[in-house]
């Protein structure tokens, strides 16, 4: 298997669940002209698993996109630490949905299966001094939403409605279950 994805994040949950595979990224732009946040998530997951299944056509390829969507908009990485700010500040005392998608590839076989997890997850109201001290970790910087649930992040989180590890950026359970309905042996996952 090929983990379309450079998040370490993905990695970490699918290496402790047992997976074996390696790690390519192919550069895609992170757009899509799809409608709703969930179709829009979807797309690029399938996106990203495409752009390396062409070079491994035989290979099973996954790839995933996570983003936080709150008030209707959708927020990816911060690129600077105002971004990293205001994306704090808008999730402060409500909210908000994490959309991680996951798209399963193999051109050979005509295999094209993309599905996603979305996550309830609510804030505490944040000061700017929490706020600030998180920022000063680094830790949001390579995240969507600018928050890792699985680090400091977590101090943020009230409670969650949904997947946790959709929320730390890959539905594993969904994605297992997709396996096991598809014929794939649970036993031999480093096989996949």
């Amino acid at each position: 298997m090929i983990l379309a994805s450079a998040s370490p994040r993905r990695k970490e949950i699918l290496e402790n669940f047992g997976f074996s595979f390696k790690t390519i990224v192919k550069n895609i732009d992170e757009i899509s002209n799809k409608n709703t946040a969930v179709e829009k998530i979807k797309d690029i997951a399938e996106k990203k698993a495409k752009a390396v299944a062409e070079d491994f056509p035989n290979e099973y390829v996954v790839g995933a996109d996570t983003a936080v969507v709150v008030d209707g908009k959708i927020l990816g990485k911060p690129h600077n630490r105002l971004e990293a700010f205001n994306m704090l500040k808008s999730l402060s005392g409500k909210s908000h949905e994490v959309i991680t998608a996951f798209s399963f590839v193999n051109l050979t076989e005509k295999i094209l299966y993309s599905d996603c997890e979305v996550t309830k997850v609510y804030f505490k109201t944040l000061t700017d001094d929490e706020i600030n001290w998180y920022i000063d970790t680094k830790e949001p910087m390579d995240k969507a939403g600018a928050y890792g649930i699985q680090g400091k992040g977590a101090f943020f989180v009230e409670k969650i409605e949904g997947d946790f590890f959709s929320v730390m950026g890959f539905p594993l359970g969904k994605f297992i279950r997709f396996l096991s309905s598809a014929g794939f042996d649970l036993n031999n996952l480093e096989k996949i």
